[in-house]
């Protein structure tokens, strides 16, 4: 996978872009690439750090950048229904026909086709 187009580091091995962490080194493919999403994710990291033919140093230095540049967002508020809300469903519109397939149990090749003509 190539570098994403918006660099903010980029390091002897390693780079912070706008995909998140990436290795400089495109023989990898994208590899060892880390996601934005998962950046805060500490057994990933440890992961591709301890990985062979990983500059540490480097590493750590592209983590500690790459998280100050996106910060870890607070878990999202669970959503809780409102029984009221739920009650007060729409009603069906008596101006709007329902729509009715017929082509059940027939082959899509012998329906005739339609146009819209403008």
């Amino acid at each position: 996978m190539a570098l994403h187009r918006d660099i903010f580091w980029v390091g002897r091995q390693w780079a912070v872009t706008g995909f998140g962490i990436q290795a400089v080194d495109q023989r990898l493919r994208g590899v060892l690439d880390i996601e934005i999403a998962r950046l805060w994710d500490d057994d990933l990291i440890q992961n591709r750090r301890t990985r062979p033919g990983v500059n540490a140093q480097d590493f750590d230095k592209a983590v500690t950048v790459a998280r100050g540049r996106y910060p870890q967002e607070p878990p999202a508020a669970p959503i809780i229904a409102q029984p009221d809300v739920l009650d007060a469903a729409p009603a069906a519109s008596p101006f709007v026909p329902a729509m009715k397939l017929r082509a059940e149990g027939r082959l899509a090749r012998f329906l005739p086709q339609w146009r819209i003509r403008r």
